[in-house]
């Protein structure tokens, strides 16, 4: 049960404060593009470096979901973990809308263009995201000098580029939360599928550059 604790705990921290950014800088504007960023960037590797020696610091179902098609992570522990990153993401909104009741969004991500520019943009983020995690994780645990770093600056520089266009989500657990809390689910399917997709075939892409024996391990 550890495991499940530190991953609602550690996917309720990433959503207050990613999205609690969005929200502060809605309301009063001091945050900024760029801040908003680099808060998603940092808190990724805050909890990074706090609970990956604990849960692995998935804090994301799709990141779940790959280590398990990778044949890193066990298919029994893959629902628990998705469903305590549900819960916590979203009891982080649930928060923030008792805090901020007068928001509409909660920092939902949706679409600027085309859905079809989103879904994209989406598989393409993740794909990178979890490229870098497969690379510089052990076994289904981002643990490392370096890992938190490295995985928190490909947040952040994903979400300052990338925001503008679909919201750089991700992570369905980001994106389920503030849409259901706020009611605005017409496009969460877009930032479901797409960013389990790309997490998954990044699986292909890493075993095309490295022995492929060396994540059949599972941790």
């Amino acid at each position: 049960m550890k495991k499940y604790w530190a991953e609602l705990m550690g996917t309720y921290i990433m959503v207050f404060a990613g999205t609690g950014a969005i929200i502060v800088n809605d309301v009063y504007g001091s945050v900024s593009h760029l801040g908003i960023g680099l808060t998603f960037g940092l808190v990724v590797m805050a909890v990074i470096y706090s609970i990956g020696s604990i849960s692995g610091a998935h804090i994301n179902p799709a990141v779940s979901i790959a280590f398990w098609v990778s044949k890193r992570f066990s298919g029994k522990e893959v629902l628990p973990y998705i469903v305590s990153q549900f819960l916590g993401a979203i009891l982080a909104s649930l928060t923030l809308s008792f805090i901020f009741p007068q928001h509409e969004l909660l920092g939902a991500t949706l679409p600027a263009g085309s859905w079809e520019q989103s879904f994209v943009m989406e598989f393409i983020l993740t794909f990178i995201l979890m490229f870098v995690i497969l690379l510089m994780s052990e076994g289904s645990k981002e643990v490392g000098v370096m890992t938190g770093f490295a995985i928190g600056m490909v947040v952040a520089f994903e979400a300052i580029f990338a925001g503008p266009v679909s919201g750089a989500s991700m992570n369905p657990a980001r994106s389920l939360a503030p849409a259901l809390i706020s009611g605005h689910l017409t496009h969460l399917w877009l930032y479901i599928i797409a960013t389990i997709l790309g997490a998954c075939a990044s699986i292909f892409a890493v075993r095309l550059i490295t022995d492929s024996s060396s994540d059949n391990h599972t941790s």
